[in-house]
């Protein structure tokens, strides 16, 4: 997992660039090392050592990598696209830093353009990892440490080398400035590192590191370059409007706080003819313009003052693209497929707070929200709900438990840490609800017994108290969006007699509200997961990361998920991860801290058609930042029309 996934402290609402790091930023998350199975590997025996020594282009842990040592380019890009031309979106809410990795303030979009990592992923392989920054990779059978063969042609944007002595700066530089959640766990895992010459370095793991994972965390390093930190005097865990200095595609163009960054790319960037690189990292320019809300987004769009537009809004989608640059051509409107997993979006419960600690309390505020009437009446049958952390794919438990999931949860069980009826209840899926009406009263009724059971009396101003407390919830958010969602839900609540309120503040209070644990009731949280789960997940979900936590913002403290999250880590082989991901994601929604929103499996996205992409597109990536590319021909007939 990489840094910048580990320390990334902004919610759901920030827009998080894509491009060539899309996939592998998300990738980093889901790293397990145990297979040796690599295509091109080759094994030797070091004299000093009576372990064989396996040497790769990469690594993965299941199954053979997609791609040898050989590879011209990945199969998904055109590498005969042409560069140029610009890639505009639009990002909501404000920015004040460059800083992705401190609590300080707003990050801009699109700063992962700037960095990159030591190995990187592709958007068609779920379990390949790849040298990137790196020649080659050197590890033995005990995973006990990796040496990593830097490329020594490798230039930060200002045209200096980097070496290993930068590696080696950047992870000390994290674990001494890093974000306490992402030092806690990274502690564990790697015991230090060591330059052992110019283009070659050295992380040592610790012995109870699961040797799944490390490869992942090492391989997953963001550099910067030391010298421009000692000269600069910046600091990992402080504001800044000048960005770190990386070997990334692009460099800062301009940029006008709160309103807009332009991200050019470099031309001198080292990578340019990287096998990885070829058919992408297409435009010259990237770049993110800033509303305060989405209505006043969507109105510059069909203005045509940026040309890019991933849609997340069913509303819109459903009514709002009937306008003059659609019905004449000017702008293509296409649902193109998704096959990562489905986004775990849902409003979550902040569990410090006493009254969400009793699970019936939960149970009835998740009755009350009415997914099928929103659907059918606010999202125009666009989504599906979400049941599971690993919705959509193989890694969901469904039905009963299968005889591994039984081995790993009956000593849970017998010790007292679960229920004995998540040994033969079926997966808790979320509530349905008459799409009817806005309440179901079944539900209803159902929630009122479940209160009153928990002591939470109606009066006869009809709210509900316990020990002369009044039940209340507030909604946290600072999406104008969510209003139309949230204000329905409301009015359930109130009927259950709950107290409910909506506050929507600006983004800058509500990272501020977030980054003080106990400022909120609820909110909404994607809690994204990945195809092979591992460490990462204990910033989810673990009980080390409740307190303080940019990731586990509900303050989850379960010792029996915290023994499933082992089970996943350590576990060996495809079977054994499987079995016990259907564990765990079985525990974890019969826990009942969050109420499941919704999801989609494609992407809807509208654009100026001036821009192109491949015919088949990967499964893991939309990649409109980076394989996507400009028809400069196209651009000059739409201006020429008036369409921008």
């Amino acid at each position: 997992m990489t840094q910048t996934q580990h320390l990334a402290t902004k919610t759901a609402m920030q827009t998080q660039s894509a491009g060539q790091t899309d996939r592998g930023m998300s990738k980093w998350g889901l790293m397990l090392a145990v297979s040796v199975l690599a295509i091109g590997a080759a094994t030797f025996v070091r004299a000093d050592s009576h372990e064989n020594i396996i040497t790769s282009h990469g690594y993965t842990n299941f199954g053979e990598l997609k791609y040898g040592p050989d590879m011209v380019h990945l199969d998904y890009v055109n590498p005969d696209a042409p560069k140029g031309g610009e890639m505009s979106v639009s990002s909501q809410g404000t920015f004040d830093t460059f800083n992705n990795y401190t609590r300080e303030g707003a990050a801009a979009a699109g700063t992962t353009l700037l960095f990159e990592s030591i190995m990187t992923a592709t958007a068609d392989d779920p379990y390949g990892s790849y040298c990137y920054l790196c020649t080659t990779l050197e590890y033995p059978e005990s995973m006990d440490w990796v040496i990593f063969n830097l490329r020594d042609d490798i230039t930060f944007a200002d045209g200096t080398p980097m070496t290993a002595q930068d590696v080696a700066f950047t992870h000390n530089l994290f674990m001494t400035q890093g974000l306490p959640e992402y030092v806690a766990v990274v502690s564990d895992y790697l015991d230090g590192v060591e330059v052992l010459d110019t283009y070659r370095i050295k992380f040592f793991f610790t012995p109870d590191a699961p040797r799944r994972d490390v490869i992942g965390f090492a391989g997953g390093t963001t550099v910067f370059s030391k010298a421009w930190f000692e000269e600069t005097g910046a600091r990992l865990d402080e504001s800044t409007d000048v960005p770190f200095m990386g070997t990334g595609a692009y460099v800062i163009d301009s940029f006008d706080t709160n309103r807009q960054v332009i991200y050019a790319r470099d031309p001198d960037w080292w990578g340019a003819e990287h096998p990885f690189n070829i058919g992408q990292a297409n435009f010259d320019t990237i770049r993110y313009e800033y509303f305060t809300d989405s209505a006043a987004a969507f109105e510059a769009f069909k203005a045509g003052e940026y040309t890019f537009r991933n849609e997340n809004s069913s509303l819109q989608w459903a009514t709002g693209y009937e306008f003059p640059s659609i019905e004449n051509g000017w702008v293509r409107k296409e649902e193109l497929p998704d096959g990562t997993i489905g986004s775990a979006q849902a409003f979550i419960f902040n569990l410090r707070d006493p009254k969400f600690q009793d699970p019936a309390v939960r149970e009835a505020i998740r009755l009350m929200f009415n997914f099928e009437w929103s659907n059918e009446t606010l999202f125009y049958g666009l989504y599906d709900r979400v049941d599971s952390f690993w919705q959509n794919s193989d890694l969901q438990a469904r039905g009963v438990p299968s005889v591994g999931e039984l081995a790993l949860l009956q000593p849970l069980v017998d010790e007292g840490l679960l229920d004995p009826s998540i040994l033969t209840d079926e997966a808790v899926l979320s509530p349905t609800s008459d799409a009817r009406r806005p309440t179901d009263r079944a539900n209803l009724r159902l929630a009122s017994d479940l209160l009153a059971g928990a002591g939470w009396i109606a009066g006869e101003d009809g709210l509900r108290r316990k020990d002369g407390e009044t039940l209340s919830v507030e909604f946290l958010t600072a999406s104008p969006s969510f209003d139309r969602i949230i204000n329905p839900y409301i009015e359930n609540l109130e009927r259950l007699g709950i107290d409910a309120s909506l506050n929507r503040v600006d983004f800058a209070q509500y990272v501020e509200r977030l980054n003080a644990p106990s400022e909120f009731d609820m909110i909404t949280h994607t809690m994204t997961q990945g195809f092979e789960p591992g460490t990462g997940m204990r910033q989810w979900f673990a009980s080390e990361t409740a307190a303080d936590s940019s990731r586990n913002l509900m303050g989850l403290q379960n010792e029996a998920i915290d023994r499933l999250m082992t089970v996943v880590i350590n576990a060996e082989s495809l079977e054994d991860m499987t079995n016990g991901t259907h564990a765990l994601d079985r525990v974890l929604r019969a826990t009942g801290f969050w109420v499941p929103q919704w999801y989609k499996s494609v992407h809807t996205v509208a654009y100026y058609d001036m821009y192109e992409y491949p015919e088949t597109l990967p499964p893991f990536s939309l990649g409109n930042m980076s394989f996507w590319w400009y028809n400069a021909d196209r651009a000059e007939e739409l201006k020429a029309e008036g369409a921008f």
